[in-house]
């Protein structure tokens, strides 16, 4: 097709303002494009609709432009798909590779846990795990074998990440501190690096584990859902006693003597807990945790926990408050610890443009103490869902299957949503607790994503324009 002959209309973005200045998202290549008057005007012209080309120039000219500006505008605003012709060829999404390196490993070291926590994916009433006749902690030779899985099939990458998890990960601490000298071992054997990160709930902590911690560099996780009156509600002990008590000290310690890596918090949020801005302030301010991040339960929606549509729009309009004090603290460059906003301003620095929710099942698997494969540890002991043994490698065929639901090309309720790049339909574990079916989107979650990722797009408009060199941090930023 002849660039005389192409017949322009608007392609699909979502457009914001911020600190004054117009942008736009752009849906097919996830990035971020400024909009100057000259990219004003073209938007203008293709507002009521498809016009040819000669006409687009026409009306360009009318508005100011020279000939020649107006060519070379639409030509790259064409090749930036700002706009598009219709009966031109579009790109099809490449399909996935057969065999897809593994970034990251998450071993769940038990599934056993000291806590009874009522809201639990792993126990709770929507749990997916089958654990039954499976060893309930996980042996040097299953985590042995699982370092030498993740050696083999990271491919040629050169700095590969080891989580641990449970249950509580600190049951098994012993294994964990077997693993870490056996992974460094064989690591540096390949002139590579094992980054190690663990989740816990803190409960058994001590002077002795932190130290060790500290001293191999390992990131530290606490599951910890705010002020005591609010952590107590669901995270309690087997006879309903509050954790609170316990940990707080611990955390203090954790936080002042791992000197390291900087220390963060995970918030989970349910129907009974859900002050976000307290939550935040005490676990960030009275504590002292580093980053502090929150996500909404992930359960079938006739849990007494659940959070019902309310709930969520309450939550949501704190989320914006905290963005703002984001805002505030990025233009004067200092950090602020609110997770949720960095974790999205990374994605968008870095253009992500998703084909899957997240790395499961991809980039990224969960090991349980029986060897068993996961997509990720939320699946971890489901014999419904298992990818495979850590002995006998992937099922590549059941793998398949999981990323084939799972992409976004299948789910065609998101075709047309904009913030899909970020979103990619929602996490696997929610679609499947909620609909059944891993790659089923979550619909039920659509309008919450759209105007929260508005909201961090509004707070990356104002840094780029404000302070943009803040942004350089999230470069090399993971983005999960």
């Amino acid at each position: 097709m002849t660039t005389v002959s192409r017949i322009y209309r608007l392609g699909q973005f979502h457009r914001f303002e911020s600190a004054g200045a117009q942008f736009l998202y752009l849906v097919p290549a996830g990035a971020i494009f400024a909009v100057d008057d000259a990219v004003g005007k073209l938007l203008a012209c293709l507002a009521s609709g498809e016009l040819p080309h000669a006409r687009l120039v026409a009306d360009l000219v009318a508005s100011g432009l020279s000939i020649a500006d107006a060519e070379d505008l639409i030509s790259e605003m064409f090749y930036a798909n700002v706009i598009v012709a219709p009966e031109a060829v579009t790109e099809q999404p490449q399909e996935l590779p057969e065999v897809f390196p593994i970034q990251t490993l998450v071993m769940n070291l038990t599934n056993q846990c000291n806590l009874s926590c009522q809201y639990c994916y792993e126990f709770g009433a929507d749990k997916l795990a089958t654990p039954e006749g499976k060893p309930k902690f996980m042996d040097v030779q299953t985590a042995k074998t699982s370092v030498d899985f993740l050696l083999a099939q990271s491919g040629d990458r050169r700095s590969i990440h080891i989580t641990f998890f449970g249950g509580e990960t600190l049951m098994n601490f012993p294994l964990l501190k077997e693993v870490v000298t056996y992974a460094n071992e064989k690591a540096k054997q390949q002139d590579r690096h094992i980054d190690f990160s663990l989740t816990t709930n803190a409960t058994l902590l001590t002077p002795a584990i932190v130290e060790f911690l500290s001293e191999n560099h390992i990131g530290v996780t606490v599951s910890m859902d705010g002020p005591k009156e609010m952590h107590d509600q669901l995270r309690v002990f087997a006879n309903g006693r509050g954790s609170y008590d316990i940990i707080e000290p611990k955390v203090r310690a954790l936080i002042q003597n791992h000197r390291t890596r900087p220390i963060t918090a995970r918030v989970t949020l349910t129907s009974g807990v859900g002050d976000v801005i307290r939550i935040f302030r005490h676990l960030k301010q009275d504590l002292g945790f580093h980053e502090v991040g929150f996500a909404p339960v992930t359960s079938s929606p006739n849990q007494l926990y659940s959070i019902a549509p309310a709930g969520m729009d309450n939550m949501l309009a704190q989320f914006h408050t905290l963005a703002d004090e984001y805002l505030e603290y990025a233009v004067r460059g200092e950090a602020h610890g609110f997770s949720n906003v960095s974790d999205t301003l990374a994605e968008l620095c870095q253009g992500v443009n998703k084909s899957h929710p997240c790395g499961a099942g991809l980039g990224l698997l969960g090991v349980g103490p029986s060897g068993d494969i996961a997509p990720c540890h939320r699946f971890v002991d489901s014999d419904q869902h298992s990818l495979g043994h850590i002995s006998q490698g992937i099922d590549r065929e059941k793998q398949a299957d999981f990323l084939r639901r799972g992409h976004i090309g299948a789910k065609y309720a998101c075709h047309e949503c904009w913030a899909r790049p970020l979103c990619a339909g929602g996490c696997h574990h929610e679609a499947f607790v909620r609909y059944g079916d891993t790659g089923h989107p979550n619909l039920h979650y659509c309008d919450w994503i759209r105007d929260w990722t508005n909201k961090c797009l509004e707070v990356y408009g104002a840094i780029a324009v404000q302070n943009p060199g803040f942004l350089q941090q999230f470069a090399e930023r993971k983005a999960s």
